[in-house]
């Protein structure tokens, strides 16, 4: 996959009654405006001490795109040489719009300074044929085949994370259960501006009625998503990881929580259902953020904060 040097931002459409070719058509102009350089402005430079490029991933019935970032090769060629660097899976938000170059800052910066590989799922949108099972199997499955396949990658399994924004986070929190579940252990899970819950119960925060409208048109949005991730006949619990059954013995868990945000709430629950069953979590709120903050600091004042407070959160839970 190609960068894109020049594009231009399409207005946002009216997500209450969007059809899927309107969506469609939405999603890859969008899409091309995150991956062009014109967007640097807002999401920020890469790390020059980070190599980037994409890969394919074959897996079950698929090829998937990654994003896949290294410590940059040192002059002498040590980094060529590493076969033991910490894994860490993220995974970007937007649900049915997003890529992950729009996280370029986030993961260039990761690679470099832990240093650590850092695998980013270009997983499946979400679409009316193609609900949140799907990306949330992608999030799954690249996790499972990179540590299944760690020194190929040149990674040490031992040493794995998930990150995920948004939707993305949702995922990585889907993800960190199915890891308990399979016996995998991981060290960490950070999960940004997160999104757990998609049932009826979605909307019935006070997060989200003071933030529906402003600082963005956030309601409309994820109205969109809810319909998109769970169609009629799905168990809406089993893609919430608020109503999870269990959330014991899941790995230590940094919840970052920007405070304008409609979905700040859910963050907030997750953090007590996760410190209530046991598993150790630290929930940071930064105030007057707003969502999707950490990949916009070129905006957003606090991005940085968060991103070293990330960053230190993974170098502790990572070492040997």
């Amino acid at each position: 996959m190609s960068e894109i040097t020049t594009a231009t931002r399409p207005p946002e459409p009216d997500f209450s009654v969007i059809t899927t070719e309107e969506l469609l058509a939405y999603r890859d102009a969008e899409n091309r405006f995150r991956a062009s350089s014109a967007m640097r402005a807002i999401t920020g430079e890469p790390d020059p001490g980070a190599a980037i490029d994409w890969q394919q991933i074959a897996l079950p019935g698929r090829d998937l795109p990654v994003r896949v970032y290294r410590p940059a090769l040192s002059g002498d060629g040590e980094a060529a040489a590493r076969t033991d660097l910490p894994l860490v899976v993220h995974v970007h938000g937007g649900s049915f719009v997003g890529t992950a170059v729009q996280c370029d800052w986030t993961n260039s910066h990761l690679a470099a300074r832990l240093p650590a590989l850092v695998v980013s799922v270009e997983h499946r949108l979400l679409a009316p044929d193609s609900p949140l099972a799907n990306a949330a199997d992608d999030g799954w499955d690249v996790l499972d085949h990179v540590v299944r396949h760690a020194v190929q990658w040149g990674v040490d399994p031992a040493r794995t994370a998930v990150v995920g924004e948004s939707c993305g986070a949702l995922i990585s929190a889907l993800t960190a259960i199915r890891a308990r579940e399979a016996g995998l252990e991981l060290k960490a899970q950070v999960l940004v501006n997160p999104a757990v819950d998609v049932t009826e119960t979605m909307f019935d925060y006070p997060s989200m009625v003071e933030y529906a409208y402003s600082p963005t048109r956030a309601l409309p949005q994820l109205r969109l998503f809810q319909r998109l991730a769970v169609p009629p006949g799905t168990d809406t619990r089993a893609f919430s990881p608020l109503y999870a059954d269990n959330l014991s013995g899941l790995a230590p868990a940094l919840v970052v929580v920007p405070t304008q945000d409609a979905v700040a709430d859910h963050g907030r629950r997750y953090a007590e259902r996760l410190h209530a069953a046991g598993t150790s979590v630290r929930h940071s709120e930064y105030p007057g953020a707003r969502h999707a903050f950490l990949a916009m600091p070129g905006v957003e004042p606090q991005a940085e904060a968060a991103q070293a407070e990330i960053l230190a959160f993974l170098r502790t839970a990572l070492a040997r």
